[in-house]
């Protein structure tokens, strides 16, 4: 095989070294912000450190306590995955809903899409407040129009079996993002198609799902995958919601274990804050950290290989 020309090789790595310099400001941010912070982690997870004194190895001291001997890590894991497989798919189907109904609307489109985007932009703390006192089981509004109509009044952020389904509440509420993004979708997909199912005589369900879901197929994706993201990241509203309903409202000196009702309202994220900043126990922090950032890579490589599975329905 002949020798590739000195000339051609030059040009070659003249253009890698050119690629690499347009790529430099990636790649340092990368490093700075991904890569370093990361590996860090890894290596603080091995390791007893309290932001104080100089980290000390400790082998596997720390993920074994983390998994075998710390009573938060599994009922906070166990709220984390059912808020990603119950409010993820709550609000991927609540706000696509909403945005096909919005699209069929003819008159006052406007404002019906104004009335619903508008919780969005509520600050997720003041969301959550309002919440509580909506939910309040003794002088709420809402359980006062339940227990009028002779139906059912339940605990809400005080009871350990509703608060999940309060913070999914709470997620719909503000679901207007997801409205917005499915409703460019809806408008992009093709008349001409609608138009030929219905001379064939295909139903609403039938349009539905061969002509509505494989179009918009890339952004449920986007809206599932982004969803999980957010759904790993839950921290401010469960904390919130449980310090008011347990009564602590704040103040210097309050001491507040996260995940009131018994539990309920813990996530990992909220561990990660707790062991890291509150216990000064930054070795099992690290630990918890890395569980959160695999299980987020598991999900989003698992739906990214599954793609054809999550609307293999309307394919």
């Amino acid at each position: 095989m002949p020798a590739t020309p000195r000339p051609l090789r030059s040009r070659q790595r003249r253009s890698a070294l050119r690629t690499a310099a347009f790529m430099s400001p990636w790649l340092i941010g990368f490093s700075v912000f991904f890569v370093y912070p990361l590996l860090s982690t890894l290596y603080f997870s091995f390791t007893r450190y309290d932001g104080f004194r100089q980290p000390a190895f400790n082998g596997l001291d720390n993920w074994t306590y983390v998994f075998s001997d710390y009573p938060l890590f599994w009922p906070a894991m166990r709220n984390t995955l059912w808020l990603v497989l119950v409010m993820v798919t709550c609000r991927v189907a609540f706000g696509l809903g909403i945005g096909l109904l919005i699209t069929k609307i003819k008159t006052a489109t406007g404002v019906f899409r104004t009335l619903f985007y508008l919780p969005y932009l509520a600050p997720p703390v003041a969301a959550t407040l309002a919440f509580v006192f909506l939910l309040n089981p003794g002088t709420g509004p809402v359980n006062t129009l339940l227990d009028a109509v002779g139906l059912p009044t339940p605990g809400w952020f005080t009871d350990a079996d509703w608060s999940k389904p309060a913070l999914t509440a709470l997620a719909l509420w503000g679901v207007g993002d997801l409205m917005v993004i499915f409703m460019a979708a809806l408008l992009d997909v093709p008349k001409e198609q609608y138009e030929a199912a219905e001379l064939d005589g295909a139903g609403a369900w039938a349009r539905f799902r061969h002509i509505t879901l494989p179009n918009i197929s890339p952004i449920i994706m986007f809206a599932v995958v982004t969803g999980v993201i957010q759904a790993m990241q839950y921290y401010a509203q469960p904390l919130v919601a449980g310090k008011v309903a347990a009564g602590v409202i704040g103040g210097s000196g309050q001491q507040f274990e996260p995940g009131y009702p018994d539990k309920s309202t813990l996530t990992l994220p909220q561990l990660v804050y707790n062991l890291g900043f509150q216990r000064f126990d930054y070795g099992t922090a690290c630990v918890v950290a890395l569980v959160l950032f695999a299980l987020s890579m598991a999900f989003t490589a698992l739906l990214m290989r599954r793609r054809g599975g999550l609307i293999g329905a309307g394919e």
